[in-house]
């Protein structure tokens, strides 16, 4: 089997869930004999490619020895970018391949395919069911997607929540095309540095806007903090605090009791370990990696039982009904104060996080790719 990649993600993100994704997915291919790889990609500020030494060598299966990939500063990048696509649009036109994969969803490489199969990756429904916090271009994303979605041989939805969300909004596209296939995380528990942390706080990670939820997630805490000075609120990642989130933070007097930190990789399981628990009060994810991350790090999850949070925590959630702010106080107040109850729910997580794992997750993708090429 002869695989394209589209470097479309790599182009795009420096780091992210997606680019990650296919930096796992494919360093598991490049052990399986069966498969040959091109990813037409000469530049790349990826830092995912990087880490997984996808640059560091000639002789991966991934790139090729005829693909030397260049890991450049973003400054530079700009006008490099296109020569991805154009070398890409070229290999297409050569035909020479069983299979192509895009990563993310521009629609450039439909007139090139000819009858060759694609298999599309969906992973979520964001733009598409919270469409007031996506506009300009973002409604470009929700046109290619609905197009690349009827398009495709097959479609990889990453949770049963995610396929049912296509089935809901597009009942024209056929079900039986979208098979379901779990991610899992790439975090590294046995690496923890000691960082400056408080002793006692309540973990938020990664971006706070508009669905994740953060204004509502404090404000449903800060009773907790209130009651408890030595209790804080630690932000990992998001950058720095906003205007909006900052004067809200001085109006609920928590200036001292909330921090945000930004973070290396590396890093992240010691926020993990540390904390006396992770909120992820988002309204909505596709599959939420994060739930995984921190419950390999002994860390209970508290989170809304919605969405596909119930298929990736399982009975390791600490689940709060969406939009009740009494309601997650009272979880998390109870992981605070019950030293049983939370040793219950870090067993649990490291139970159930075992049943995630990127290995598993290439197999089964290839099973989906193989049945895309046997249906062409």
């Amino acid at each position: 089997m002869k695989i394209i990649l589209d470097p479309q993600i790599f182009n795009e993100q420096r780091f992210g869930g997606i680019s990650r994704y296919f930096t796992e997915l494919f360093l598991v291919f490049n052990k399986e004999d069966d498969i040959d790889i091109e990813c037409p990609i000469f530049f790349s500020d990826n830092l995912h490619l990087k880490e997984a030494g996808l640059f560091q060598t000639k002789e991966n299966k991934f790139f090729k020895s005829k693909w030397c990939p260049k890991f450049i500063r973003k400054k530079f990048l700009k006008k490099k970018k296109l020569s991805n696509i154009n070398t890409t649009i070229k290999v297409l036109k050569e035909s020479n391949f069983d299979l192509f994969i895009p990563t993310y969803f521009d629609p450039y490489f439909l007139e090139y395919l000819q009858d060759k199969p694609f298999v599309l990756t969906v992973y979520d429904m964001i733009h598409e069911l919270f469409p007031q916090h996506y506009l300009g271009e973002n409604q470009k994303t929700i046109i290619n997607k609905k197009l690349l979605m009827e398009k495709a041989t097959k479609i990889i939805a990453i949770s049963e929540s995610t396929k049912n969300d296509i089935i809901k909004l597009y009942p024209h596209i056929d079900a039986f095309k979208i098979e379901v296939v779990y991610l899992s995380h790439s975090i590294k528990v046995n690496h923890k540095p000691t960082l400056n942390l408080p002793k006692d706080y309540i973990l938020f990670v990664g971006n706070r806007n508009v669905y994740k939820n953060f204004i509502f997630f404090l404000k449903a805490v800060a009773s907790l903090l209130h009651s408890n000075s030595n209790l804080f609120v630690v932000c990992a990642g998001g950058n720095k605090i906003q205007s909006e989130e900052r004067k809200l933070i001085q109006e609920l007097k928590l200036t001292k009791q909330v921090i945000q930190n930004n973070f290396e990789d590396y890093e992240l399981a010691t926020y993990y370990s540390n904390a006396k628990c992770f909120v992820f009060a988002s309204e909505y994810e596709g599959f939420g990696i994060p739930v995984l991350e921190s419950m390999a790090c002994g860390c209970p999850v508290v989170l809304a039982n919605h969405s596909s949070f119930p298929e990736v925590a399982g009975d390791a959630g600490v689940y709060f009904e969406l939009h009740n702010a009494i309601d997650l106080k009272q979880k998390v107040e109870s992981l605070l104060t019950n030293e049983k109850l939370r040793k219950d729910y870090i067993l649990k997580g490291l139970i159930q996080v075992q049943k995630f794992n990127w290995e598993k997750t290439a197999m089964e993708c290839k099973k989906v790719y193989q049945k895309a090429i046997v249906k062409c």
